[in-house]
């Protein structure tokens, strides 16, 4: 299984284990990360489980599509890797990817 790791705005690191095919965000939820609020479920509808990709995994996760960018709009404090971690699907070539949640959401 692909390891995801997640850094809160604090620093802690939590490294869990991502299911193929589900999202970051899905990883995080069914896992308690704290920073991932998902209010919408999953549906970009929300920006509440915006995240700050690594810099070392942009260009492995891809850019925002169009919806998620207009979504982004509603994030707090957005940068360049700036993502909404729901529309980031589990691959095994993103084994390793680092996230960083925001110091709050929405």
């Amino acid at each position: 299984m692909p390891k995801i790791t997640y850094v809160d705005h604090a620093g802690t690191a939590r490294t869990i284990d991502g299911e193929v095919g589900s999202t970051v965000m899905e990883t995080a939820i069914r896992n308690n990360v704290p920073g991932i609020d998902a209010e919408c479920g999953g549906a970009c509808a929300c920006a509440t489980c915006h995240v700050y990709v690594d810099e070392a995994w942009a260009d492995k996760v891809g850019p925002a599509e169009p919806m998620e960018q207009d979504m982004l709009d509603f994030a707090s404090d957005v940068r360049a890797t700036s993502r909404l971690c729901c529309q980031i699907r589990v691959t095994p070539e993103l084994d390793g990817l680092v996230v960083t949640t925001p110091a709050r959401q929405g």
